[in-house]
């Protein structure tokens, strides 16, 4: 059957009907869009301001956190050009520790005050949030446990800043490594070894910190002596040498206190072992103990003082040493007509070709 017969059998509508039913239907579009209009305005002006607020929220505390890390290096600034600056302050370290607290901050006031405004938003369109919250919540628990490492490492870096456990300049012992260090990251800090070697130590890793940098160090120096020496001319010329180390530069700077003898630290039949320390800056420790060595050691020589290790002095009135002394006695076996030399001669063979 053609197309055509099927048209032409098919009843056509009537103009009339048509007309009606499209009148009817913009009628009740019409009562619809007035009905609901006023949901729809009141729920995007709420969306609107929902928005405007989160935003402007965001750029305040956002931009009052960069004001405050500002003033923090503008202060450390300040005080560096000072006589203790260079000792109290260290510019790049106070730099990256603000940097990183500022981030930190930044970071977590972006991240609450725009998912406060996306769930508040999702709220203004009826979406139940109940199954959303539950989802996420099996999600953050699920990348908690995969990615548990990462998250330690990050929190460890966190406290670590905020704490002030360390900064750059610092040298430390972290366990796994040691060094003096470069950098100090949320996630990972660089290490630069005793031989030049860079080491990437996890934050997650550190288990203890060791700081050899704040506060004051000590420098200990051991002299050992003679049991026989007079200990009161040791003791002055030890303080000698320290009180003229103590007014030359730099070790007037270095040294935070008066070089103090303590006293025997060891007594021995062949010596006896006298302990000398010092409270420095910290970080100068291995520097003031090897000044001090090397005067200690000058004053002891000019005082007669000898260490162990030394040659022992002659005593007054003792001649010279026989040369003769080190040789050793004339053996036996040099005489070939001796005993020992006979008894070690070759027996002589037997003529087996005799003939009686």
């Amino acid at each position: 059957m053609s197309l055509s017969v099927l048209l032409s059998a098919a009843p056509s509508p009537e103009p009339g009907g048509s007309l009606e039913e499209a009148a009817e239907q913009a009628g009740n579009a019409a009562g619809w869009v007035e009905e609901n209009w006023s949901t729809w305005l009141s729920t995007g002006l709420r969306i609107l301001l929902i928005v405007a607020i989160a935003i402007t929220l965001r750029y305040l505390i956002r931009r009052a956190l960069t004001n405050l890390i500002d003033r923090m290096n503008r202060s450390a600034q300040a005080v560096e050009g000072t006589a203790l600056g260079g000792l109290l302050v260290n510019a790049e370290r106070r730099r990256q520790r603000s940097e990183a607290i500022g981030s930190v901050l930044r970071s977590v006031a972006s991240f609450l005050i725009m998912g406060t405004a996306a769930l508040m938003v999702l709220g203004a369109f009826k979406i139940n949030l109940a199954p959303l919250l539950a989802s996420a919540g099996v999600a953050g628990v699920a990348l908690g446990f995969g990615a548990r490492n990462l998250v330690t490492d990050f929190l460890s870096g966190v406290f670590m800043i905020l704490e002030d456990q360390y900064g750059v300049g610092d040298t430390i012992d972290a366990g796994v490594a040691s060094g003096e260090v470069i950098e100090v990251g949320l996630r990972v800090t660089k290490l630069r070894g005793a031989d030049g070697e860079i080491w990437y130590v996890r934050n997650g890793e550190v288990k203890r910190i060791g700081n050899l940098s704040q506060g004051w160090s000590t420098a200990g120096v051991d002299v050992t002596v003679r049991p026989t020496e007079n200990l009161e001319h040791v003791r002055e010329a030890i303080t000698t040498a320290a009180e003229t180390m103590a007014k030359e530069e730099p070790w007037s700077e270095r040294l935070w206190g008066p070089v103090e003898v303590l006293g025997l630290d060891a007594v021995l039949l062949d010596s006896m072992t006298v302990r000398v320390t010092a409270k420095t800056m910290p970080g100068k420790s291995i520097g003031v103990e090897r000044e001090l060595r090397w005067r200690i050691k000058q004053a002891l020589d000019d005082a007669g003082i000898r260490m162990i290790g030394a040659v022992p002095l002659q005593a007054d009135g003792e001649g010279a040493a026989d040369p003769a002394a080190g040789v050793a006695a004339p053996s036996a076996y040099a005489s070939a007509t001796s005993p020992q030399s006979l008894a070690t001669a070759p027996i002589p063979p037997t003529n087996l070709n005799k003939h009686p």
